[in-house]
């Protein structure tokens, strides 16, 4: 699906993520009660209800879009290696949106390696997937992993949209819409393009 992305525009960026949300986003969510749809929209509410930044409401909503954009599907509980989906999102997102969006969905999953090094009570919060995943990802840092994820600049962005993965996994949780979002996804990549 990586190849599609080479024909899209400022201009259609925001559509084509809404058509994935819509056509796609009703699979299974890594094991939790939740689609991957519902739970992108409720990372992206939850962000937005705690007053978080444009860039990491737009963050939370799409930083597990790589489970669409790479060649070998998304992450189940049978997974026996990690496929990288940070990576391929991040890739896809970045003509068209700023650093710190692309950023934050990058290290999205070595936020959750981090915060288990460093939080005492993290690791204790993660569903069963999240514990599954984390095995696949190389485990909590070690030391000089802390302290090299800790030189990156969007370090409490990335963590924040972390925060917000973690718990939206609820089912029927009440969510905005992908189209509440699109003027914001919008603003930014129109903000992107004008800087470049």
């Amino acid at each position: 699906m990586e190849s599609e992305f080479k024909t899209i525009t400022s201009d259609t960026i925001v559509d084509y993520l809404s058509h994935i949300f819509e056509h796609s986003g009703a699979q299974e969510y890594l094991g939790e009660p939740v689609t991957m749809a519902q739970h992108m929209l409720q990372a992206a509410s939850l962000a937005q209800h705690q007053g978080c930044s444009d860039e990491v409401i737009a963050a939370a909503l799409l930083h597990d879009i790589g489970h669409f954009t790479n060649d070998f599907g998304t992450f189940s509980m049978e997974d026996t290696h990690d496929l990288k989906h940070e990576s391929y999102g991040s890739k896809v997102l970045a003509p068209w949106f700023p650093e710190i969006v692309t950023q934050c969905v990058r290290y999205h999953v070595a936020a959750k390696r981090y915060l288990c090094a460093t939080r005492s009570a993290y690791f204790s919060q993660l569903s069963a997937a999240s514990v599954h995943s984390l095995q696949l990802q190389g485990g909590p840092m070690n030391t000089d992993e802390v302290a090299s994820f800790e030189l990156n600049p969007y370090l409490e962005d990335i963590i924040q949209v972390r925060l917000v993965d973690d718990v939206g996994k609820v089912a029927d949780m009440k969510t905005y819409p992908f189209a509440h979002f699109k003027a914001l996804l919008q603003t930014l990549v129109d903000n992107h393009a004008n800087r470049h």
